[in-house]
């Protein structure tokens, strides 16, 4: 099956807002094993969009549209689909229940111009969007599937993954299983060379893909078939045998963070953390603390950005500074060691380095960073040259830093 994504709104032709939705929905319809032939952004205009809807269907057999159907005059893509499908707005119970329960939860009460939204073309099935009032229609016309939903992400996201996905797999009469295998400390080209006879003795129904991010690698692996126990088998036999060759890369799968990893850790072998940052500004805490329940054994962080702050509230000598400088192994080892004596933790972490852009010199380059972690026993410091991009060098000193933490907890 072929698919074809339409995302309809002059705000995405003049560059106002960016247009995440149809890389989000392309990646899911891989997944489970359509083909996104065109992707194709248009304006709220009624020629334009009938036009591009006839031009689709002589291309694919699945055509997503998001977009346009607010209750407002410019949103235009309920009435153009009535136009296409040639029928009319009838009133839907199912969508003003919708409507009614979202107006209510929110402690609003539901005005003529939100009933508007319960209007949907007659011969449309209805799909209740669990987060807006914007209903989701699925047409079917000439052998093509026409699925049209809001344009805000985070409503179309909940619709596509509880609602279109299911029923397009019932569609294609067929299963399909995916694992994520989730690797740090090792790049892309790296992890391929060691992994490439694992990945030649992969059965047929089985494909990898590689999806590299800031930080880590992603092995996703994608089984296609009739047999979900079959599958099922194959994928858990094909993760196991991968553990000889890359399993000191290998920190959780699908869905885990390295945050949530470390705590769950953490939690079950009832200890404590803190942290103490220079050039991660805080991040290393933010992603602590983004899990819940991580006040269980996160206890607090200092950032240090400036030399004054490393002295007087973590302790590091001045002399370490005069000789070795703060992006320095002496000085880590002495911000873990001081925030793990004044927070009382059982570890710490630490980070100083030169994120960049400016910062570097001949000897110590941007990116250019020291972390450390603190254990009841030992303190371990690591050098690492990240690269030159400040965004990155902060997410990858920040997830390296939490491995550090990980293999530490492991041992």
């Amino acid at each position: 099956m072929l698919a074809e994504i339409i995302t309809i709104g002059d705000e995405l032709l003049i560059g106002q807002v960016i247009d995440t939705n149809s890389a989000w929905m392309a990646e899911q319809l891989n997944l489970i094993g359509i083909k996104v032939h065109q992707i194709t952004s248009i304006s709220d205009d009624q020629t334009h969009i009938l036009t591009t809807l006839h031009e689709a269907s002589e291309r694919a057999q699945l055509i997503l549209i998001t977009g346009g159907l607010g209750p407002t005059k410019d949103d235009i893509t309920k009435q153009t689909l009535c136009k296409y499908f040639d029928t009319s707005l009838v009133f839907s119970e199912k969508a003003y229940a919708n409507v009614e329960k979202i107006f209510s939860s929110r402690g609003y009460a539901v005005t003529e111009l939100n009933r508007l939204q319960a209007m949907v073309p007659a011969n449309c099935k209805v799909i209740a969007n669990p987060n807006g009032t914007a209903p989701c229609m699925w047409f079917e016309k000439n052998d093509c599937i026409y699925v049209s939903m809001p344009g805000v992400p985070f409503e179309m996201k909940a619709i596509m993954e509880q609602e279109i996905i299911p029923q397009l797999l019932d569609k294609l009469n067929k299963v399909i299983i995916h694992r994520t295998i989730l690797t740090e400390g090792v790049g892309e080209s790296h992890l391929a060379s060691i992994i490439e006879p694992w990945e030649d003795s992969l059965p047929s129904f089985i494909k990898l893909a590689y999806l590299p991010q800031p930080g880590m690698v992603r092995l996703r692996l994608t089984a296609y078939g009739t047999d979900r126990n079959e599958l099922q088998e194959a994928i858990d036999k094909a993760e196991k045998e991968l553990y000889p060759l890359a399993g000191n890369y290998i920190f959780g799968f699908d869905n885990d963070t390295m945050e949530s990893v470390v705590g769950q850790l953490l939690r079950d072998k009832g200890l404590t953390l803190s942290t103490s940052e220079s050039c991660t500004g805080g991040n290393i805490a933010q992603l602590i603390t983004s899990i819940a329940g991580s006040s269980d054994y996160f206890k607090g962080s200092i950032v240090a950005y400036s030399n004054e702050i490393k002295e007087n509230l973590l302790g590091v000598p001045h002399q370490v500074l005069v000789e070795h400088g703060a992006v320095s192994e002496q000085t880590v080892i002495a911000m873990a060691e001081g925030i793990r004596s004044r927070f009382a933790t059982d570890y710490a972490i630490s980070v100083s380095g030169i994120a960049g852009p400016g910062g570097g010199t001949a000897e110590k380059p941007v990116g250019t960073t020291w972390i450390a972690v603190a254990t009841p026993t030992e303190t371990i410091a690591r050098k690492f040259m990240f690269g030159e991009h400040r965004g990155r060098n902060i997410r990858k000193a920040s997830i390296s830093a939490l491995n550090m933490l990980r293999g530490k907890l492991s041992e």
